[in-house]
């Protein structure tokens, strides 16, 4: 094992600063997977489990959507909600049992709604409730992606090393292209942020500045680029 004194956000602007590191590219069509921005992760100073890296994140998850829209791409948002009795968090409601605990966001409270910042429109995106970290698992995502022939899923959300990396994961081993804007993605701590943007980086997809999907999808930039 390599050993290192530098922080995880050096590591990371190293390996995304090395020339010769390549890439997977973005494809022809993409779908955009908006990952559980509700008030328990969004709102910042009213609950513990909250958190921002950029603050403009939003905006730009609002702007990529109103794109993808424009072009008649699937707009997808997911967020988590359990039963009262937390039976279907499953094991991974086991490991604590606060009021900031993962399988106490219960249906119909406040940190299960989606961000008011939020720019959805519920008559042309599509709304998933998910159980776990990944989007894909026991959602009906896999198959909205085939019907819409989709070759890319850009992600943004978070957190960064919890649901935004097991939906890269998944994605990557359904054979997409799996983009993940930086700024549009956020986590708790920039230790566990930067850690596993450098980890996606290096083995599961292409983490773009925002602007450069920007461009991408306006056809100012190439697949290639």
């Amino acid at each position: 094992m390599e050993l290192s004194s530098k922080t995880a956000r050096e590591i990371y602007a190293d390996v995304k600063n090395n020339p010769g590191r390549k890439k997977f590219g973005f494809g022809n069509k993409a779908v955009l997977v908006n990952i559980d921005l509700q008030k328990a992760y969004t709102c910042v100073g009213e609950y513990k489990t909250a958190y921002e890296t950029d603050p403009h994140q939003l905006h730009y998850v609002n702007e990529l959507a109103k794109a993808f829209r424009a072009k008649g791409w699937p707009v997808v948002w997911t967020h988590v909600a359990y039963m009262d009795d937390a039976c279907d968090a499953g094991v991974w409601g086991t490991r604590t049992n606060t009021e900031d605990s993962l399988q106490n966001i219960k249906f119909g409270s406040r940190r299960a709604e989606f961000d008011d910042r939020l720019d959805i429109d519920k008559s042309k995106d599509v709304i998933y409730l998910k159980k776990m970290p990944s989007a894909f698992f026991e959602t009906q995502l896999q198959s909205l992606l085939v019907w819409h022939q989709v070759d890319t899923v850009i992600l943004t959300g978070g957190s960064t090393s919890g649901c935004i990396r097991a939906t890269a994961v998944d994605a990557l081993s359904r054979g997409y292209r799996t983009i993940v804007p930086e700024q549009c993605v956020a986590d708790k701590h920039e230790s566990y942020h930067f850690a596993n943007l450098t980890d996606l980086l290096l083995k599961y997809a292409d983490v773009e500045d925002v602007g450069s999907v920007f461009k991408w999808l306006d056809g100012t930039q190439t697949i290639a680029d």
